[in-house]
Order: structure tokens, then C-alpha cells, then sequence
């Protein structure tokens, strides 16, 4: 392969030079922001020799050579366009300057939630293992003795991150809007500091004390903030604001005491009297739409769920979904949306392999079987841009058996201990439900090939047409 060559091709479909914001490559793709996507012929960089697809996601053009290939393409892109050389972060940070308000709006929840979603795994599947070691002991298959040490600081770790939840998400979001990280972990604890009561203590407790701001008219709860994350997240939005301002007029003296302690203190104190109560209630309101939604009778709202889930990720919206599960965990102690979420990536890998089945093109069959392998594994981007949405009617397939996946969620009320992990992995966070799992799996992975099997047919070539 003439990497040098295949990098010019890229270089004179894409635009050219002046065409190009940045340019970053990953593990297999060439990642590349585009000022004016209307000068870039796809169909010409989709036969470029070591092209095995093309797509568009999250404001990038993104064209897979695969690993071991890409880098050797990306510097010879780099020395022929003469664009700087970039990081992805760069790459994401410039594609995300082309988007609407909305959609920015969702990467900052991606850039405040995606970062802390190893934590929360880890966490979720040692509470899937300890679910299912529970209920084994329960029944009788296994003799279980919860003082040993090794279950004792298994329990231990299970429920760290879900405890600490605030504190990371504090951390995670301030950094996302350019504030000080470690104000923001002061931030997400305070609102889970012991002096206030516990959320999980209300439903039967009450409220145990309010506070007054104005006697006889407004007052608020004396409550933590535990099993909520958008209020750390505005919370963390305002620290940010703060900070930001008081720099530039807090005389660099006092700069180092004086704008901690008010970004902090301030933030807090809006956040407990104003801003947290309107935020609270519009997450529980969130959440008890989209739990309504799922427990819909017959399992119609997980169908229907399961069937937009993709389009949602072909326009980036499925950033916010971690927010979605972590709200459910809080709120449940399980999350219902991830094995929708994992029977509609199933889908899309159940479509593509049908295409490497069906297909006699030996470059489609080349890109289509370890597209569905990978998105088997949870990772559904290279099938869903590579090969589903490319020839649409495998990714119509997709959708169609990842609502009959979400289906066999709903009608076998399967649900999840943590979040992040998804496809044959997936499993892992439904231990105490395996037979279950495995039964959205098949239903989502059949039911998808079998349509996108019929439905798909090799595109005429140009000979054959003539």
C-alpha cells in the first residue's frame, strides 16, 4: 500500500488543505474537522486503497484504515496538507466549535460524565458479582460466608463510588468548565456532608428540618444531595463562573485564599437556597418521565426506546445517557436504560454481520465482520457509520432488533447494578439475571441479522450496470 499516495487521495476529497480545521488519528481512524463539509466527496474516500469506511460523528469525518495502517496515513496527511498536528481532545474541542448550542451543551455532559464512568464500572461490577453471590447463597446453590475478609472488602469497594458519587462528579464537571478541579470535589462533597440529612433517609423520615431566608415566606430543606447529579453539575457551572470572574479582579495577593473561599462558599449557599431545589426536582421529574416511559404496559416504551436508540447516537445524544443510569442507580439501586442501551448496540452488530454474510464484495465483507464484532463488544461506531448507515437498510435492521431487544428487557424486567459496560460484556453488570441477559442478547442479535439479511443487497457495480 502506498500510504503517501492514499494520504493525497484523502487530502484532495476532503477539500484540500484549506478545507481542513485539524487533523488527529485514533488507534484505526483518521479523525479530521471539516470547515465546509459540502466540498468533501465521500464516495471518492470510501475507494481510496486502505479506506474501509467513512462516516461523519460528533462534528469530525472520521475514515477508518484500520491499526498499524492509520498512523502511517495520518503523517503522510500531516506532511502533504501542512496542517498542525493535533491531539484528539484538540480534534473534539474544534469539532465541538462547530456545532449548535444543544449539541455542546450535550458534550459537556459527555466531558463531565464519560471520565468517571471506570469508577462507576468497577463499583457496578463487583455489586453485579456480590448480587449474584447473594442470591446464589439465598437459594441454596452455594454456601456463602459474608465475615470473610476477602467479601467483607469486596462490599466495601462495591459501594465506594456510588457513595463518593458527588464528590466525582464535582472533580469531573469543574474540570469540564475550566475550574478549579479540586474546588469542585469540595463542592460535590459538601452537598453530601454528614451535617445534612440524607436523601435516602427522607421517603421514611420526612424532612427533618427546613431552614428559613425569609421567615414566613421562603425556606428550604435541610438535605443532601445524595442519588442526584445534574444539581453538582449547575453547581459546578456557577463554581466555575465565580472563579473565572474573581481571578481577574481579586488583586493576585489575596488571590490564592480570597477566590477559593467565595467561588466555593457562594456556590454552595445558591446552589442549598435557589438554583439545587429547581434542579432536583427537574431530575426527579426527568427520571420519572423516562421510568414511566420504560414500564409502559406490554414493554411498548422499551421498544420504542430500544428502537431510537441508535439515531440518537448517530447525533451524539447518547452522550447524556450515563446521566440517565447514574440517576437510576441513585434513585432504583439499578439502572433499567443500560440493557436497552446494550440490546440496541447488539443490533447494530447483528446487522453488520449479516452484511458480512450476504455481501460478495471482499472489502465490505472485510469492514462488516469485525465492525459487528466490535459492536458484540459494546463499541457500535465503526458498524453503525462503517457499514449500517453507509447502505441504511442494515442500520433500519438494527433499529427494528434493538427494539426487540429493549422488549425482551422490558417483559423480563431485566436491569443492571453499574453503568458503562455493555454488549457480551455487559453481562457482568446483570449477574444476578444472566438467563435474562442472554435472552435480550439472542432476540436483538437474531432479530437484526435476519431483517438486515433480507433486506441488504450488494450495490450494482458500475460494469454490471452498463
Amino acid at each position: 500500500m502506498d500510504y503517501r499516495k492514499s494520504a493525497q487521495e484523502v487530502l484532495d476529497n476532503v477539500g484540500g488543505a484549506d478545507n481542513v480545521i485539524s487533523a488527529a488519528h485514533c488507534a484505526t481512524r483518521l479523525r479530521l474537522v471539516i470547515a465546509d463539509n459540502a466540498k468533501v466527496d465521500k464516495e471518492a474516500l470510501e475507494n481510496i486503497d486502505g479506506a474501509k469506511g467513512v462516516f461523519e460523528a460528533q462534528g469530525q469525518l472520521q475514515i477508518i484504515f484500520g491499526t498499524g495502517t492509520v498512523n502511517k496515513v495520518y503523517d503522510e496527511f500531516i506532511a502533504l496538507s501542512g496542517v498542525e498536528a493535533a491531539t484528539k481532545a484538540e480534534v473534539k474541542e474544534a469539532a465541538a466549535q462547530q456545532q449548535n448550542i444543544f449539541m455542546r451543551a450535550i458534550k459537556v455532559l459527555g466531558d463531565v460524565f464519560v471520565p468517571i464512568i471506570p469508577a462507576i464500572v468497577a463499583s457496578g461490577l463487583l455489586l453485579g458479582i456480590m448480587s449474584a453471590l447473594n442470591f446464589m447463597a439465598s437459594n441454596g446453590f452455594i454456601a456463602l460466608d459474608t465475615n470473610n475478609f476477602i467479601y467483607k472488602i469486596a462490599d466495601l469497594v462495591s459501594g465506594t463510588s456510588f457513595g463518593i458519587l458527588q464528590i466525582l462528579i464535582g472533580y469531573s464537571a469543574a474540570k469540564a468548565f475550566g475550574a478549579n478541579p479540586y474546588l469542585g470535589a469540595v463542592v460535590g462533597g459538601a452537598f453530601i456532608n454528614s451535617s445534612l440529612q440524607s436523601a435516602y433517609t427522607v421517603a421514611s423520615e420526612g424532612v427533618q428540618t427546613m431552614v428559613n431566608v425569609i421567615p414566613g415566606m421562603y425556606s428550604f430543606e435541610w438535605v443532601g444531595y445524595q442519588g442526584h447529579v445534574i444539581p453538582i453539575v449547575i453547581a459546578c457551572a456557577i463554581l466555575a463562573f465565580l472563579e473565572k470572574r474573581l481571578h481577574k479582579v481579586v488583586p493576585e495577593m489575596f488571590d490564592l485564599f480570597v477566590t477559593p473561599l467565595v467561588s466555593v462558599f457562594v456556590t454552595v449557599l445558591v446552589t442549598l437556597v435557589a438554583v439545587g431545589p429547581i434542579f432536583v426536582w427537574a431530575e426527579n421529574a426527568i427520571l420519572g418521565l423516562i421510568q414511566a416511559l420504560l414500564t409502559l404496559p406490554f414493554g411498548i416504551g422499551s421498544f420504542i426506546v430500544g428502537l431510537f436508540y441508535a439515531p440518537t447516537v448517530v447525533t451524539g445524544i447518547h452522550q447524556m445517557y450515563t446521566a440517565i443510569d447514574l440517576g437510576q442507580l441513585a434513585q432504583y439501586g439499578v439502572t433499567y436504560w443500560l440493557p436497552i442501551a446494550s440490546a440496541a448496540n447488539i443490533a447494530q452488530g447483528g446487522a453488520a454481520l449479516a452484511v458480512a454474510f450476504k455481501t460478495r464484495d471482499a472489502k465490505i465483507k472485510g469492514l462488516a465482520l469485525p465492525s459487528a464484532l466490535s459492536a458484540f463488544m459494546g463499541i457500535t461506531e465503526p458498524a453503525i457509520f462503517g457499514v449500517n448507515l453507509r447502505f441504511f437498510k442494515p442500520f433500519i435492521a438494527g433499529c427494528i432488533g434493538g427494539g426487540c431487544g429493549a422488549l425482551a428487557c422490558a417483559l423480563t424486567s431485566l436491569a443492571a447494578s453499574g453503568t458503562g459496560v455493555t454488549g457480551i460484556f455487559g453481562i457482568l453488570l446483570c449477574l444476578a439475571q444472566p438467563v435474562q441477559y442472554a435472552i435480550m442478547f439472542a432476540v436483538a442479535a437474531l432479530v437484526s441479522f435476519a431483517v438486515s439479511f433480507v433486506l441488504y443487497k450488494d450495490e450494482p457495480k458500475a460494469s454490471e450496470q452498463a
